[in-house]
């Protein structure tokens, strides 16, 4: 939100203001631009092993300081609390992968099937790394690119959303208080109009973005004229697949746990429910309870597990998806509303009949709501699961293993799970494919997307 200059922030459970950020001049930029492209002449030289070291140091941190980032993450953009302690922690693991597993990742390998007396590959860093970050997981989304960035010798310049300014300025002082220097993690108060300067400077080598479709066209755009790798997280409509022989209690829970993570306001997040016909009206059922016994209201409660939506467009956005999915045939069993209190709140919402020329089907929800479609047979299934621009995460529900492994590979997306929902883990590459964008993050894979791979030959 801006008001006149300033970005605005405000508790979206209170619609209270939180806080005013002026944004950075065109020349504060170019000298944080400067300062980050000082600071990795040095970083850039220190071994690998005293990078791990601070990423350690980063690590005890967020454990020490666990309830101060967590609150922070409720006032901005609403993350139910527990949530957020769990963000925190998850954060704190990637630091522990990383410091353990970085150098391993980043060693130079040897390569012998040539005709070089000695060849190898490495890994070296490329410079300052712009990352666009979104609100959904301010702190988690921000780290699982710049732990990895950073042990590989770039500096960070993070534009972060404008609502969640508070998390970027938040991160800044903990770098520097884990013990990295001065300029190699630095936070823009910056918009998007912002962008073509920093991807027109020379001195930012690649840029990362996680957000939306629209955002992420935007970014590449820019990118390919300016000549900068990049790597793009965006959308997702995830199918989550019940077959015949499923563990009906078992995906019903995960179901829900998975449409309501962090109140319906995650990319990986379980979207459409592709159930067979001999389950349907059973799991419609149990859903809809499911979904009308969870507690929604304030994310500072710790039993709250539903909390507002992070902005009130967002609210009246999805409210709008939902009308023109029931205009268009789709049955509503629970929700369809906005909650008539304080904050930008909606009810979880169960939508069946689903078909696949309504909205529900053909966009993302960005919010409590489920999609739930009926299917006949697993040939089905599959073909409506890949029916969709996007391609992030999917997930299947079979005590078939053998089954399950043919159909993983005619599924098309970035990540399959088998009896558990969608969702990123720092030792498996996530990105996605189709208009869910492409690059990867965590892994081995992520570390090394924003390197120089030089290959060396010596005779």
């Amino acid at each position: 939100m801006r008001s006149g200059n300033a970005f605005i922030s405000v508790n979206p459970a209170t619609e209270q203001v939180i806080a005013e950020y002026e944004p950075l001049s065109d020349a504060r930029l170019r000298e944080k631009i400067a300062a980050s492209m000082q600071a990795f002449r040095a970083w850039s030289k220190v071994p690998v092993p005293e990078r791990a070291q601070r990423l350690t140091t980063l690590k005890q941190r967020l454990e020490q300081d666990e309830t101060e980032f967590a609150g922070l993450m409720t006032r901005e953009m609403g993350k139910p609390i527990r949530e957020a302690r769990g963000e925190i922690r998850k954060c704190a693991s990637l630091c522990a992968y990383y410091a353990d597993r970085g150098s391993e990742f980043l060693a130079p390998e040897r390569v012998t099937d040539n005709q070089a007396r000695s060849s190898e590959v490495r890994f070296e860093p490329l410079g300052p790394v712009l990352a666009v970050m979104p609100w959904n997981f301010p702190f988690w989304q921000v780290l699982r690119f710049a732990v990895p960035g950073l042990l590989a010798g770039n500096t960070c310049l993070l534009k972060h959303a404008t609502n969640v300014l508070g998390a970027g300025q938040c991160l800044e002082k903990l770098m520097l208080a884990a013990g990295f220097p001065e300029g190699v993690f630095l936070s823009l108060e910056a918009g998007h109009a912002s962008l073509p300067l920093l991807l027109e400077s020379p001195e930012v080598k690649a840029v990362t973005l996680t957000g939306s479709e629209t955002a992420g066209r935007s970014i590449a755009e820019l990118a390919g004229r300016n000549l900068k790798k990049c790597v793009l997280e965006l959308g997702g409509s995830d199918p989550f697949i019940v077959l015949p022989d499923a563990d009906l209690e078992l995906a019903v829970s995960q179901a829900v746990e998975s449409r309501t993570l962090n109140s319906g306001q995650s990319c990986i997040a379980a979207k459409r429910f592709l159930v067979d016909a001999s389950l349907y009206d059973e799991f419609v059922e149990r859903m809809t309870a499911q979904m009308q016994s969870l507690p929604t209201g304030d994310p500072s409660d710790e039993q709250t597990r539903v909390g507002p939506l992070a902005r009130r467009d967002l609210r009246d956005g999805l409210q709008q998806q939902v009308q023109q999915t029931l205009q268009a045939g789709a049955v509503l069993t629970t929700g369809g509303q906005a909650l008539d209190r304080p904050g930008w709140f909606y009810a979880p919402t169960v939508l069946k009949d689903v078909t696949p020329e309504m909205t529900a089907f053909r966009e993302e929800l960005f919010g409590p709501v489920a999609a739930v479609t009926r299917v006949s047979g697993v040939k089905e299934a599959i073909q409506l699961a890949n029916l969709s621009s996007f391609g992030l995460g999917a997930s299947l529900w079979t005590q078939d293993e053998a089954l399950a492994r043919t159909l993983i590979p005619q599924l098309e997306a970035g990540a399959v799970f088998v009896n558990k929902y969608t969702a990123s883990d720092q030792s498996l590459p996530f990105g996605g494919v189709k208009n869910s964008g492409y690059g990867r993050e965590l892994s081995r894979y992520g570390i090394r997307e924003f390197v120089n791979i030089k290959s060396v030959w010596i005779n």
